[in-house]
């Protein structure tokens, strides 16, 4: 593992990254914990604001260039400004089923699944994880599929506080 290619990256993706980090721990922390609280609704914004920077970043990144310097990933940032936008509106409507079905789908689609596709072959990413040592590579994938785990129990659970 090594951080070389995240450091000679273009500003955007070091932005990108640098928001992207905290808001897959941040999210994972919240959706893990007791919701409606003081906490959750601070932590809550917070990760909302670090969603809506990371999106926007991805747009000054241009390196899968498809159509006019854009690729479908640009979809997902557009997608998550306006998930994010309608998960805010629902909690202060109350509707808070709908607030927790657009803040999950933002964790697994914006975090997760773009996450992943960050790893493939050629991509900086790739190039930071498995670049020297591969068991931090492995120790991460790990850690996000028990992450991922404790999310889905603790949704089946039937956490009150959680619906």
């Amino acid at each position: 593992m090594t951080l070389e290619p995240l450091l000679s990256a273009p500003f955007a993706v070091q932005i990108h990254v640098a928001t992207v980090t905290p808001a897959a721990l941040l999210g994972a922390y919240i959706l893990l914990n007791p919701k409606g609280t003081p906490r959750h609704r601070l932590l809550g914004k917070l990760w909302m604001a670090l969603m809506v920077v990371t999106a926007t970043s991805s747009f000054f990144i241009h390196q899968i260039n498809l159509f006019h310097g854009f690729s479908p990933i640009h979809l997902l940032s557009i997608s998550t400004l306006f998930g994010s936008w309608n998960a805010v509106a629902a909690a202060r409507r109350g509707d808070i089923r709908r607030h927790r079905r657009i803040v999950t789908g933002l964790y697994l689609s914006g975090i997760v699944l773009a996450g992943l596709f960050t790893f493939l072959p050629g991509r900086i990413m790739h190039r930071v994880a498995f670049t020297g040592a591969e068991w931090p590579a492995a120790f991460v994938a790990a850690l996000i599929g028990a992450i991922l785990v404790a999310i889905v129990l603790r949704s089946r659970r039937g956490d009150p506080i959680a619906r």
